[in-house]
């Protein structure tokens, strides 16, 4: 199949997700060009199979915001009639899924018929697609891709609340290539430049936006780390970087925090990691827990969103509500004061994740695509 991916090129979940997902097509054989901005941050090489097509939007002085979606729309079509690709899969409904209905329609046009595969991954729709400023936009191009599918369940239930879907929605789960984490005695994996043979080593990565609530991941940590002795790492960058580091200081914790930003290596950085936090306002599945759990990391989280399954409560880890900052540090002292408790939480994180592996989810990719070019779906 001839495949073309238009995701976010950031260290976001639908970002990695679709990169992820292209890189896997073309080791099976599948031809998959990549449309956005710029490189994908995930994507590491480049093949005979694998293509990155820039899009460039003209500075133009009228413009106060520039018209990325024209120019974005213009190369799906550019790029779907020099390469004959099939499909378009689209991540993310704002504004790759309205970008994705214009190019169908002009390369319709041009007698060519493109199938249009929609991934919704989570703020696209609770957030920022349900806004009155885009909602209509968005509800229409989701009823008119060809197929729409969604993380996780829990998404699938907030897009129909939210949305007058008339399509089916389809679910399937993120996913997670263990081929790219290693054993927990691999070399890589030296705990002792991180921490003392004593402590703990406590991890949280995310894009430190608010509905991460990155605040409650240091007054998670401060209160474990005062009965378990700990160190933090946090991975990413973000507006709440500045707070969180302040927030660090004033309780007196900041040499015990080691803020590593933005990282494609996060597979090897959770290796050290005894346990993740994630106490998100909403996760429409969370894929930072699942890499968490691939690499042996129980995870204390919240139980909103899609989490629950995700991340089974006093088995793999434990939910708490959100801003409950005194259960989850309770959980967190729970699972790590025991060293065979911990261990027992880190196989049981390890064997609930290989149910997300890529070997899993891939074939309801590729059945799904295969579906829409012979007109099932």
């Amino acid at each position: 199949m001839k495949i073309g991916i238009v995701c976010y090129p950031t260290f976001g979940g639908s970002g990695v997700v679709a990169t992820e997902l292209g890189m896997a097509l073309a080791q099976k054989g599948h031809h998959v060009h990549f449309i956005t901005y710029k490189q994908p941050v995930r994507l590491d090489f480049i093949s005979n199979d694998i293509h990155f097509h820039e899009v460039f939007v003209e500075e133009y002085p009228l413009f106060q915001f520039q018209p990325y979606e024209l120019a974005l729309s213009s190369k799906m079509v550019e790029v779907v009639q020099m390469y004959d690709l099939e499909i378009l899969h689209v991540h993310y409904a704002i504004p790759h899924a309205y970008a994705a209905y214009m190019a169908k329609q002009m390369l319709k046009e041009k007698g060519i018929d493109i199938k249009v595969v929609t991934t919704l991954h989570g703020t696209d729709i609770t957030l920022v697609g349900s806004h009155p400023n885009y909602k209509t936009a968005v509800e229409f191009s989701i009823n008119n891709s060809d197929v729409v599918t969604t993380v996780s369940e829990s998404l699938k239930s907030d897009t129909l609340r939210l949305f007058n879907i008339t399509k089916e929605i389809h679910v399937i789960h993120n996913f997670i290539d263990f081929e790219k984490y290693p054993e927990i005695e691999a070399p890589e994996c030296q705990r002792n430049t991180i921490a003392n043979e004593n402590e703990r080593i406590i991890t949280h990565i995310s894009n430190l936006r608010p509905v991460k609530r990155a605040s409650d991941v240091m007054e998670i940590f401060y209160k474990i780390q005062k009965v378990i002795p700990s160190k933090l790492l946090l991975v990413g960058e973000g507006p709440d970087r500045e707070n969180i580091e302040c927030q660090a200081k004033d309780l007196g914790i900041l040499d015990k925090v080691l803020f590593l930003g933005n990282s494609n290596e996060v597979n090897k950085l959770l290796c050290y990691s005894d346990l993740f936090l994630l106490p998100s306002q909403t996760e429409s599945f969370g894929l930072a827990a699942l890499e968490a759990m691939a690499a042996r990391t129980p995870v204390i989280s919240t139980n909103a969103g899609g989490l629950p399954e995700v991340n089974i409560n006093g088995v793999t880890g434990f939910m708490s509500n959100v801003g409950d900052t005194d259960d989850m540090a309770k959980n967190g002292i729970f699972i790590l004061e025991d060293s065979d408790r911990l261990q027992q939480f880190k196989e049981n994180a390890l064997e609930q994740a290989k149910r997300f592996s890529l070997q899993n989810v891939l074939p309801a990719y590729k059945e799904v695509y295969r579906e829409v070019i012979v007109g099932c779906c």
